[in-house]
């Protein structure tokens, strides 16, 4: 898998903005491509100046949200046998539609934001939202703003990798030698997202309960 990793990103790098369009897009499928692979070198390269930050983040963004409609779409028209006969070359087990599924049942159309910042889950939970057929709009809506706030940190590293590090070998891949440097801050990056998962949710509930408090007033 990992040099399946470094080959796509070593062909897609060359199209700049639609390559990393074409990163998360697939990270946001069944394929099991890591965001940080497409993401903290595309900051790292915006430090240099040899790409825009926010292009970057906007297409990364539009990644997300396209992978994410496919698999929505997927379920959506096909159902569960669909989701499985396609997944299955994926590695894509029942098991883990059902582990999606309960997620889903769990949290509601909010988990289409929350799990947009758990690795493992965000890939995933568009199926289970396809297949209840949630509103197109609501899960656009939540998609991309789990998807905006993923992509930003990741790329926001990756400049402040290039802040940090000077000693990049011009003379090699650089994608590897800036997702290695950026290992050390990956428990930083996890504190930062759990903590926006405990805000984002407790926000959820609080308006939840205000809206129910009001229908019982009313």
């Amino acid at each position: 898998m990992h040099e399946i990793v470094n080959t796509i990103v070593e062909l897609v790098s060359q199209f700049g903005y639609l390559g990393i369009f074409i990163m998360m897009f697939l990270e946001s499928t069944f394929f099991p491509f890591p965001s940080e692979v497409a993401m903290i070198p595309a900051g790292y390269l915006a430090f240099k100046g040899e790409m825009n930050l926010v292009m970057a983040i906007v297409a990364g963004i539009a990644g997300s949200l396209g992978g994410a409609l496919f698999n929505y779409y997927l379920a959506k028209k096909y159902g569960r046998k669909g989701v499985l006969a396609f997944g299955k070359y994926f590695f894509f087990t029942e098991e883990k539609l059902q582990k999606m599924e309960a997620f889903f049942v769990k949290h509601g159309s909010f988990s289409t934001f929350v799990s947009r910042l758990i690795p493992g889950v965000r890939q995933l939970i568009s199926l289970p939202a396809g297949l209840s057929k949630m509103p197109l709009k609501p899960f656009t809506l939540y998609t991309t703003l789990g998807a905006g706030i993923w992509v930003v940190i990741l790329a926001v590293l990756g400049y402040y990798i290039g802040i940090l590090v000077h000693d990049i070998d011009s003379t090699q891949p650089y994608f590897p030698q800036v997702i290695a440097a950026s290992k050390p801050y990956i428990h930083q990056i996890l504190y930062i997202t759990l903590g926006m998962i405990s805000v984002a949710t407790f926000a959820y509930v609080m308006t939840h309960k205000r809206k129910n408090r009001v229908k019982a007033e009313s």
